[in-house]
């Protein structure tokens, strides 16, 4: 396994590595807590929770298995070279393990707070047990051969999957009511906060080996960075440009409903 070369950046990637986890970890807050004093989950697109749930408990399962297991870690450096370092730092794990937490928390507040009429659809469920049945079949065909890596790979794809598909739903419902009302914009400062340093931790680490395997080695979590941040600047024109609240609420004021279901009530699941 390689070694840092520079103490200056091996401190960097640290300190910047961290700052994505907290940034990161912490966006998981406004949204709750925005929740908890509304007392309702109105504005905040169920389809895009449970999506987010399968796409950290995919990213979880990646990070986890390849930082702490010997055997995926032989196979992984089998595969790009023993010289080179783990595209999983602690604070992938650590920040995974709380987003599977925090996102779970958050769908359990949909249950038990105001949601009007909204449900979840169907194509986001049926995309939940497509993806999980994959993974089983995936499974079985890794388990003969002992192919670990290449199942967490799968893991990795399916979690870059979800994070291009989780934000599309959110950002089509605040196109839809013309609002972000109860879509917690510090969320989305965070979140972009922690996309560009997590983006940054990967090329400091790149200049230190002198190598860019880091990038398509883990191409999950450079393709996470840059879809996150993408979606984020999406989120944030529509906040302070398309819909700021004080216009948002005079159209929500004027009789405009809320509470449109994502999908057609013909595809919505019951």
């Amino acid at each position: 396994m390689a070694s840092w070369n520079s103490i200056p950046l091996e401190i960097s990637y640290e300190v910047v590595g961290w700052i994505a986890f907290a940034s990161w970890s912490i966006s998981f807050y406004p949204q709750l807590i925005l929740n908890f004093r509304r007392k309702s989950v109105v504005g905040l697109n169920f389809d895009f929770v449970l999506l987010n749930l399968t796409k950290h408990s995919s990213y979880m399962i990646y990070n986890v298995c390849l930082y702490f297991s010997p055997f995926v870690q032989k196979q992984y450096f089998d595969t790009y070279g023993d010289k080179e370092m783990l595209p999983v730092a602690a604070n992938d794990v650590a920040f995974s393990i709380h987003a599977v937490v925090m996102t779970a928390l958050t769908l359990f507040q949909i249950f038990i707070y105001e949601r009007g009429p909204q449900k979840v659809s169907r194509l986001a469920v049926g995309i939940v047990v497509v993806v999980w049945s994959f993974v089983a079949i995936c499974f079985f065909i890794a388990l003969p051969s002992q192919s670990w890596l290449w199942l967490i790979t799968i893991f990795n794809s399916i979690q870059v999957f979800m994070t291009c598909v989780k934000y599309i739903p959110q950002a089509k419902m605040n196109f839809t009511r013309k609002s972000t009302v109860g879509w917690s914009i510090g969320n989305i400062l965070l979140d972009f906060t922690g996309g560009v340093a997590n983006y940054l931790q990967m090329v400091i680490q790149s200049i230190d080996q002198n190598s860019w395997v880091n990038f398509y080695g883990n191409i999950g979590k450079t393709l996470l960075s840059l879809i996150s941040i993408f979606f984020d600047i999406l989120f944030m024109f529509q906040h302070y440009v398309l819909y700021p609240e004080k216009k948002a609420s005079k159209s929500l004021e004027a009789g405009e409903d809320s509470n449109e279901p994502l999908i057609d009530p013909s595809h919505e699941h019951v």
